[in-house]
């Protein structure tokens, strides 16, 4: 990985910030200096995953994890020299949980994850009840059993009494710094990601709270970066003494801190992400745009920066779910993939074993595999479903293209950085050259930049992206995945439009 994201620590530079990064599959934590770089040897890690269901769950324990990133810290605090102070402590947490507290600040719930579809029929009910096109434009959020209003009236039909008892409804990242702070708020990044925010407001959306039939009370207080700082309670600062002085931020969500720590954060950069799921986002100071396309979410990373993009529930998870299922050697299956050409296999895959986000939002939707015949390999199944893959994002792609002059596109995330073969191919699917980006993790790294913004280190728009590597489409192959992509595109509207009707 490149040099300008990582130093030795002899020659890091003060004001050290301190980043927790929890995602959905592990948690990190590692101490960053004043430029951004991530100090080397001081990062640690500890796995953890949300519990899935065959009737679509996708839930964690809120106390188990709070103590794995307690755990975590604890480990990464004992790489740092005990004389060293960190000035600021910035966290990355992953989009769209919700969970109900009461009055203590205790999970009546179980963090339920964006991927947890068990309130697709709520959310069938709110796209009947309500004007979603309308509540798309004020939310930036499609009426979608990912975000909390198709959760939160699931909830309520199920356990009435228990919401009913709710103090309080938040996402995981509440939870932890009501515990760990003395003050706790949600971050204008966090709440626009709930599908209940004004985007355009920059508040909590009151009409359709009240459609709902819950009160403005039970939402957390939201405030920008700027005005939300606070600071560990006595019984943790006694703990961690390196933290025990620094200013802590509310934290940022996930997706958007990945467009930071890329460095792109203008409408002509794109980041196309793929670690456990997949997103392409554009991040841009300015308003929201006017008319939001169906197919697009809209959220807010603060109150003057926006980001416009789509996501796909399936990422890396279903190229692991290939070599598992279909007992491919991972170490062997980028040179397999690479000896095929394009589109050979004559199979149309439909990949959402996760349901579907972007672009048609069908959270009943299943995976597919269609064109099987006696001679089909595993391997000709695996290059169908990467590809499949490439296709839903260059369906995103060319939805932001109708809003951003996008010039520039970096591929993120470990899946990609782990795989030349899918970054070439969504080159080649795309038909644009990708940039593959050099920052092992780009959302610790973005926490740590926007918490140097804050404190006024530094400004983002000094900021531009440096790569590992580009990948230039190849002419050839690009012509034959326009013939593939169109039978594709043909296929989902033939089966996704019936499904919905």
């Amino acid at each position: 990985f490149d040099e300008r994201f990582e130093i030795e620590f002899s020659r890091a530079q003060e004001p050290f910030v301190f980043v927790i990064d929890i995602g959905s599959s592990s948690v990190r934590a590692s101490l960053f200096d004043a430029r951004g770089r991530e100090i080397k040897a001081t990062q640690a890690k500890r796995a953890w995953s949300f519990r899935t269901s065959e009737e679509g769950a996708s839930e964690g324990d809120a106390e188990e994890l709070f103590s794995t990133v307690v755990s975590t810290v604890d480990d990464a605090l004992q790489l740092v020299p005990r004389d060293v102070r960190a000035a600021e402590v910035a966290v990355s947490c992953f989009w769209h949980s919700l969970v109900v507290l009461d009055d203590a600040g205790r999970a009546l719930t179980p963090v339920l994850g964006w991927a947890d579809t068990r309130a697709r029929a709520a959310a069938a009910l709110l796209r009947a009840r309500l004007d979603e096109a309308k509540t798309h434009q004020r939310t930036g959020c499609r009426l979608h059993p990912s975000y909390w209003p198709a959760k939160l009236l699931w909830l309520r039909e199920r356990q009435e009494a228990l919401v009913g008892r709710a103090a309080r409804f938040g996402s995981f990242s509440e939870f932890l710094t009501g515990r760990l702070l003395d003050r706790s708020v949600m971050s204008v990044s966090m709440a626009a990601g709930t599908g209940l925010f004004d985007q355009h407001r920059g508040d909590w959306d009151e009409q359709l709270i009240a459609d709902l039939g819950l009160h403005r009370e039970a939402f957390p207080a939201v405030k920008d970066a700027s005005e939300a700082v606070a600071h560990l309670v006595p019984t943790w600062a006694e703990r961690w003494p390196p933290l025990s002085q620094a200013r802590w931020h509310a934290p940022f969500a996930d997706g958007a801190t990945s467009n930071v720590g890329e460095s792109c954060s203008t409408q002509e950069r794109a980041v196309v992400m793929i670690g456990t799921s997949g997103a392409m986002r554009v991040l841009f100071e300015g308003a929201p745009p006017r008319s939001l396309p169906s197919s697009l979410w809209c959220y807010r990373l603060d109150g003057r920066r926006v980001i416009v993009g789509g996501a796909l529930s399936d990422g890396g998870n279903l190229r692991a779910w290939l070599c598992r299922s279909l007992a491919l050697e991972a170490a062997t299956l980028e040179e397999e993939l690479k000896r095929l050409a394009p589109d050979e296999h004559g199979l149309t895959v439909l990949p959402f074993w996760s349901g579907e986000r972007s672009t048609g939002w069908h959270a009943e939707a299943r995976g597919a595999i269609l064109g099987l015949s006696t001679r089909t390999r595993p391997i000709d199944i695996a290059c169908a479903t990467l590809e499949a893959v490439a296709y839903r994002f260059a369906a995103i792609a060319d939805e932001l293209r109708t809003l951003f002059p996008v010039s520039t596109i970096v591929a993120s995330g470990g899946a990609l950085q782990n795989s030349p073969f899918w970054v070439q191919l969504l080159a080649d699917v795309f038909a644009h050259p990708i940039e593959l980006s050099g920052v092992r993790e780009a959302s610790s790294r973005g926490a740590a930049l926007l918490a140097l913004e804050t404190s006024g280190a530094l400004s983002l728009r000094d900021l531009s992206p440096v790569t590992a590597r580009r990948f230039v489409p190849d002419e050839h192959r690009a012509a034959r995945y326009v013939a593939a992509r169109a039978r594709h595109e043909r296929i989902y509207h033939l089966v996704l439009d019936s499904q919905a009707a």
